[in-house]
């Protein structure tokens, strides 16, 4: 009889054991996967952003006259940056971002195409841009408040 209480408990123990290991591979699998989720995210971001920078220094710059050649590159520069926010737009979780990468993109081509002499109108969705991005990598955590990151 007392060898069968062991057996029981034997098995009992290896299967709580089992129990255990399961759940903090599940766990490390989510750590994982969440890591990988804001290395893809990041580097659409940061691609999605150099484009951005680009697009308001090309259109700030845009001379008056129909120069075709500054046309023609901001115009490739602005159809960079819609594939670049189709990168977001697949890696992103959550709507919100998806929603502000295109109000960002959507406010900068039209700036490209009617010409801008301040570039402080994309301030307010480049500040949604990065607070939804922001809360697309970190769940949860706010991000610290502050001024815009400008072009230079």
């Amino acid at each position: 009889m007392l060898s069968l209480a062991g057996v029981v408990l034997g098995a009992g123990g290896s299967l709580f054991g089992q129990y255990l290991v399961s759940r903090a591979s599940t766990r490390q699998l989510e750590v994982q996967e969440s890591a990988a989720h804001r290395a893809e995210l990041k580097n659409a971001v940061l691609k999605f952003l150099g484009l951005a920078s680009q697009v308001e220094k090309a259109a700030l710059a845009r001379p008056g006259t129909g120069d075709s050649a500054a046309d023609a590159r901001l115009d490739q520069l602005v159809d960079d940056l819609w594939l670049a926010h189709a990168e977001i737009d697949l890696a992103a979780r959550n709507e919100s971002l998806r929603g502000a990468a295109y109000r960002y993109a959507a406010r900068l081509a039209e700036a490209a195409r009617d010409g801008i002499t301040d570039g402080s109108a994309l301030r307010g969705p480049q500040a949604q841009f990065f607070d939804a991005a922001y809360d697309d990598m970190w769940p949860g955590h706010r991000r610290a408040t502050g001024a815009s990151v400008t072009p230079r």
